[in-house]
C-alpha cells in the first residue's frame, strides 16, 4: 500500500471531530503551500506579463470599478 492510500484509509477512520480538525489543518497547510508558490512565481517574474497587461487595461480604461 502506498503512502496516499494509507493516508486515505487513516482519514476515513477519523471521528467527525478529528475530521473537522484535519480539514482545518489541511486547509491552512494547502493555503500556505499555494501562497508560497505564488510568492516564488512573483519573485521569479512569472506574473510580470499578467501584471503589465492588467495595468495597461486599467490605463486604457478597460476595467470596471469594484
Amino acid at each position: 500500500m502506498g503512502k496516499v492510500e494509507q493516508i486515505e484509509n487513516d482519514v476515513k477512520a477519523l471521528s467527525d471531530k478529528e475530521l473537522a480538525e484535519f480539514r482545518k489543518w489541511f486547509s491552512e497547510f494547502d493555503w500556505a503551500a499555494w501562497n508560497g508558490q505564488v510568492e516564488q512565481d512573483i519573485r521569479a517574474g512569472r506574473l510580470d506579463a499578467l501584471a503589465d497587461e492588467a495595468l495597461a487595461d486599467h490605463a486604457a480604461r478597460k476595467t470596471t470599478p469594484l
